[in-house]
């Protein structure tokens, strides 16, 4: 637990964000695996504070059922109409002491849309806010161009904030100041609850600013202070689709980052995208054209693309997947999947199996050693180990209605156009002849053999297509062999 637990985090995630263009609410709008209020509240999470709430208003109702789903900690306050970022940390606070808690301490105030926002950067703030015995702290950041955005003023000699001047308003000499004002603070919990009474809507927008409160708190004789971000980056709010797409390459940029410092090899990072659920073992190697989503788990050794995608799902230790999508699945160690190979929910492969070019599988546990090479669909089924599955085999799961399980044993040779209608069951050690339809199960040992006996009608090309192509090919090999009647 944090020296400097906040007695609260209060997220602002009640804006319609209309640039966004959009009919999903703009924080739930997703880069990397979370939505952008989802980051927020995952970085606010690491400051262990003793309340999160999440200040919701437009679609309400839809953002409060994605926070119940992701964090059913955070407590939720509804503001009714956007009144300013004021009133909105009015009615976050509202709602605690209505609940009966009386906050002492730091709260901490950070916006829904900034998804960069970094736990580290958030502790960074509370440790100042402490250090500096601050009654509100901001979080700054020097960028490289503070066009439009609120310089931070501050004392030369004690360091303290002194204003936050707006680009419009700013002199000459203050719109050189490269420090801007993020819209993440700390403040002392009593000092905000009472300044947040004194602000005044007698504004263009007849809003209650947050940022008013600064002013009430330094003429009323507190320190106001500010903590620099280390990276600029992580202020970043989003507002449109284009700085949505910035900052899910920022992210990722990050995420590669963090996996390569660690022994990933990432031969491509500008074609690889992964969410920050994802979670890799030294040694794994990832190829050109792969995304990778969800709780995807990458073992030691591991192979992955190129140009694949993979959804909740675990790679083992030393297997190899190429140009293949794979969603819920599990590949065992030393396993081959691919290329283009289709791996859907409930699919478990095997310590070295095989899942080959053109295969689909779905709710398939595939035991070791067991491969199924080429232009095949198993479906509900499981086969033991050292099995070989034919070419272009399907497994019939479905009469329409529901559907069957299929059962191959151990060390069985199945062949190729094959098909399987569920419920059967092959034995160990049996065999099926090529071009079967094996409807009844098949004991250990046995061969099946399900097909409709070979019938050769001599002469029938030259008397059904006189003249044809083929009948004349027909003559000449018939002639070259001596067998023209």
């Amino acid at each position: 637990m944090s020296a400097n637990r906040p007695a609260a985090v209060v997220v602002l995630a009640a804006g319609e964000g209309t640039r966004m263009k959009s009919t999903t609410p703009k924080v739930l709008h997703a880069i990397c695996g979370r939505s952008l209020v989802g980051h927020v509240v995952a970085a606010s999470r690491e400051l262990d504070p003793e309340h999160l709430v999440v200040i919701v208003g437009h679609a309400r109702e839809q953002v409060s059922a994605h926070l119940a789903e992701t964090d059913p900690e955070v407590r939720t306050a509804v503001q009714y109409e956007q009144n300013g970022t004021g009133h909105a940390v009015r009615m976050g606070l509202e709602e605690l002491s209505n609940s009966g808690i009386a906050l002492d301490g730091t709260v901490v105030v950070v916006c829904g849309d900034t998804p960069l926002l970094t736990g580290e950067t958030l502790k960074r703030l509370a440790d100042t806010h402490a250090a500096d015995g601050n009654a509100v702290t901001v979080l700054s950041a020097e960028v490289p161009d503070s066009t439009g955005y609120g310089r931070i003023v501050r004392d030369a000699a004690s360091g303290a904030v002194t204003a936050i001047v707006e680009h419009k308003d700013a002199t000459d000499e203050q719109r050189a100041i490269r420090e801007i004002n993020s819209g993440v603070f700390a403040f002392d919990a009593q000092l905000l609850t009472d300044a947040l009474g004194k602000v005044r809507t007698d504004n263009s927008q007849g809003e209650e600013y947050l940022t008013d409160v600064l002013g009430i708190l330094r003429e009323a004789g507190h320190r106001v202070g500010a903590a620099v971000a280390g990276d600029h980056r992580e202020i970043l709010g989003i507002n449109n689709r284009v700085q949505l797409a910035e900052a899910r390459k920022l992210l990722n940029e990050r995420l590669l980052h963090v996996a390569m410092m660690s022994g990933v090899t990432v031969v491509d990072p500008a074609s690889t995208w992964v969410d920050v659920t994802v979670t890799f073992e030294p040694d794994s190697l990832v190829q050109p054209g792969t995304q990778l989503l969800g709780a995807t788990h990458l073992a030691s050794g591991a192979e992955v693309g190129p140009n694949t995608r993979l959804t909740d799902t675990a790679v083992g230790e030393g297997a190899r997947v190429d140009n293949t999508v794979a969603e819920s699945a599990v590949i065992g160690e030393g396993a081959l999947v691919g290329p283009y190979a289709y791996l859907r929910p409930g699919t478990k492969l095997g310590r070295k199996s095989k899942a080959g070019a053109y295969v689909e599988m779905k709710n398939a546990e595939i035991g070791e050693g067991t491969k199924v090479p080429h232009l095949s669909y198993v479906g509900d089924a499981t086969i033991g180990e050292y099995t070989n599955i034919g070419a272009a085999s399907v497994f019939v799961n479905y009469d329409g209605v529901a559907k069957h399980h299929t059962t191959i044993g151990s060390h069985c040779r199945t062949g190729s156009d094959n098909m399987f209608v569920a419920p059967v069951t092959i034995g160990d050690g049996a065999y099926t002849a090529a071009g079967s339809v094996i409807t009844k199960d098949v004991p250990s040992g046995s061969l099946a053999v399900a097909r409709g006996q070979q019938r050769n009608i001599e002469g029938w090309v030259a008397r059904k297509r006189p003249g044809s192509a083929a009948a004349q090919a027909a003559s000449e090999a018939q002639r070259d062999t001596g067998d023209e009647q």
